[in-house]
């Protein structure tokens, strides 16, 4: 009976380090984060999971990957942050009026142009001259900015 006893324990033990060595560490809200709110550092704290989570689910499992984004939904506090649940901020809005820049062998030209589609920093997107009526595609730029590249 000892001996039966013992032996639980040391596999109790065991396996309960097992788990204690796949879990990982994830970033979560520390408060709740509403759609269209930036996150930053002070929004996230780390959690302990098992190591299995991250596998099993499409999960943020760095700050760097957060920081900065906006939620597309509600994250709750304590709860790991599907990836599928944050986005680039929208630099240029469907509807919107933005500027296209054209640059070629110091050449700079820009105009005034209306977005077609949402975009963050690094999309394509496409707009329309207001002049012509004419559409092109671009790079939204980190200012705003629409670059047409060749």
């Amino acid at each position: 009976m000892l001996i039966r006893t013992l032996s639980t324990l040391l596999l109790a033990v065991f396996f309960g380090q097992a788990a204690f060595a796949a879990s990982v560490e994830l970033p979560v809200p520390r408060q709740t984060i509403h759609p269209g709110s930036e996150i930053s550092h002070q929004d996230l704290i780390e959690r302990k999971f098992p190591g299995r989570t991250a596998q099993q689910f499409a999960v943020s499992t760095h700050r760097g990957q957060l920081v900065g984004m906006v939620a597309r939904r509600t994250l709750l506090p304590g709860q790991p942050i599907p990836v599928k649940s944050v986005e680039k901020p929208m630099l240029v809005r469907r509807g919107e009026p933005a500027r296209l820049v054209f640059q070629e062998q110091g050449l700079v030209i820009v105009m005034q142009v209306e977005a077609l589609q949402n975009g963050g920093a690094g999309s394509f997107v496409r707009v329309r001259n207001v002049d012509s009526g004419q559409v092109v595609s671009g790079r939204v730029q980190n200012d705003g900015t629409i670059r047409v590249e060749n």
